[in-house]
């Protein structure tokens, strides 16, 4: 398996769909190698743990989301310096990799790991399944985006014998944007284990402030993601305007950062309302469980979303969700509300909606619960290890 981070060392969603898959797919019966770009501790022992490179994760975070490297002359890996060096340097060590370990099959996620995939699948001659989490056209928040990286999924998505979509959405973006067969790509959708989130006390100490407003009435509506173009922020931050226009007790928490974060701030101010709207920066561990527990409603306000795990993190919290219709969590959730990303009024409406009604809001967090209960990770991992023998059977 190619990824790019495992927690405690990941910036986003990637990270933990590989762990819990890894995990589920160890618990039927697989041996999973799983390669990194950095070296760290991460105390999994359902993995075999590789690092391609000796960068420690501060490093390979640094580098930006592509040639930009933020390290300091003194940085020691020279060689190293930009996002290309490391997916170089990856290649070769995952090319070394296969011919020692020889696997049964290859399954690289996502863009960051598809060169190296096609190296491991000529070199070892075995089957390339890639994991599709996000293509460019997401991150882009449904533009073209960067052509290179463009260019190597087009490759990768070729090369595949079989591919992965974690939504219905994704297969259709695969097959229309790329010109994949759909055949060939295979929608699993992703999920979360409610006992995967462990023993949790809310600490009512971490956002006592917005604990104190909600004793007086005041609803919290929460985002927490990445500050990017993809999360659609600048709509949240419209319809978030519009929506205390017509309801004044509304609180607003965005856990995260991203290179949208100081636009975000200023926007909120300019529309007013700076006293409504709190960011957190990135959180995690303790911060990260409260920012979902003091929230009672959650949303979703993505422009390209391929699936959209806090969301079923956020119901695992006892919160409403409000998503956008471009979001493929939906395809597994129907107790939500949902908007087109780009339709505020309507994104205001519905939020003022839920925000005003107990029982609306209570139902919409059980009902919720009760369906992201029925699917967890190791049915997906027994949907995988179908695809594995299939696509190894075939070879």
């Amino acid at each position: 398996m190619l990824g790019w981070e495992l927690p405690p060392h990941n910036s986003g969603g990637l990270g933990v769909a590989c762990y819990y898959m890894s995990k589920a797919l160890s618990q039927e019966g697989a041996t999973i190698d799983f390669v990194l770009p950095y070296k760290a501790d991460h105390d999994i022992d359902f993995l075999n743990i590789y690092s391609a490179t000796d960068l420690i994760p501060l490093h390979r975070n640094g580098m930006g989301a592509y040639y930009r490297c933020n390290c300091d002359k003194s940085c020691t890996h020279a060689s190293l310096s930009s996002l290309r060096d490391v997916q170089s340097q990856y290649g070769q060590y995952v090319e070394q990799l296969v011919k020692d370990v020889k696997p049964h099959v290859i399954h690289a996620h996502d863009w960051l790991t598809m060169e190296a995939g096609i190296i491991a699948k000529r070199t070892a001659g075995i089957p390339l399944i890639v994991h599709v989490h996000a293509t460019e056209y997401d991150r882009s928040g449904e533009f073209y985006g960067n052509p290179l990286v463009h260019d190597i999924e087009q490759e990768g998505l070729m090369m595949a014998d079989r591919i992965i979509a974690v939504s219905q959405i994704t297969k259709n973006l695969i097959v229309d944007k790329y010109g994949i067969p759909a055949e060939k790509v295979e929608v699993v959708h992703n999920t979360i284990d409610p006992e995967s989130l462990g023993v949790y006390y809310y600490d009512q100490s971490t956002y006592a402030y917005l604990d104190s407003l909600r004793k007086e009435g005041y609803k919290v509506v929460t985002s927490i993601g990445r500050l990017t173009i993809q999360k659609g922020l600048k709509y949240f931050i419209y319809g978030a305007a519009k929506a205390s226009e017509k309801y004044d007790k509304l609180l607003f928490l965005i856990a995260g950062d991203g290179e949208q974060r100081d636009e975000l701030i200023e926007l909120a101010c300019e529309l007013g309302i700076s006293d409504k709207v709190f960011f957190t920066g990135f959180v995690r561990g303790q911060a990260w469980r409260d920012a979902y527990s003091v929230g009672d409603i959650f949303v979703m306000s993505s422009v390209s979303e391929p699936f959209g795990l806090t969301a079923l993190e956020a119901a695992a919290h006892d919160s409403a969700l409000l998503i956008s219709r471009q979001s493929g969590v939906g395809e597994v959730l129907n107790n939500v509300m949902r908007f087109d990303y780009w339709d505020v009024n309507r994104f205001a409406d519905e939020l003022v909606g839920i925000a005003t009604s107990d029982s609306l809001r209570d139902e919409l967090a059980k009902n919720v619960s009760n369906e992201y209960s029925r699917i967890s990770w190791r049915d997906v991992a027994k949907r995988i290890k179908q695809i594995y023998h299939k696509e190894g059977s075939a070879a």
